[in-house]
């Protein structure tokens, strides 16, 4: 049965101090830790091993965010693509944006270049 807003609000976590999984549907469940924080899963199978997919945190992310996220990885699981994998690779491309904006190269050219500038250049 999948879980309702209400369900997501009044959980709380399990007094022997083990998470508590609320299941949704779709391999998707809300993961309650314990110390109360509340955690959107996604468990899914790629090539024939076990995985799991954070989708965000409850209640930052809605029930119906973590439904379309969990949809977009059942997709790209559809097109043969690992949503973790693929995730991992946006991350490193982003970092690659940044680090070769204009602000980063000129302060590592900075860097490279200042320890032999006489002390009226530095000033």
């Amino acid at each position: 049965m999948p879980l309702t807003d209400s369900a997501c609000k009044t959980a709380k976590p399990r007094e022997d101090g083990k998470p508590l999984r609320l299941s949704d549907e779709k391999g998707m469940y809300l993961e309650i830790m314990p110390n109360g924080s509340k955690y959107w899963r996604l468990k899914y199978r790629f090539n024939a091993q076990e995985k799991r997919l954070a989708l965000g945190v409850y209640p930052e992310t809605t029930l119906k965010e973590a439904r379309l996220k969990r949809d977009d990885a059942r997709r790209r699981l559809a097109n043969g693509e690992d949503p973790s994998e693929q995730r991992k690779l946006e991350k490193v491309l982003k970092q690659a944006a940044t680090a070769n904006t204009f602000e980063a190269i000129a302060l590592e050219w900075h860097e490279r270049e200042s320890h032999e500038w006489a002390l009226l250049h530095k000033s």
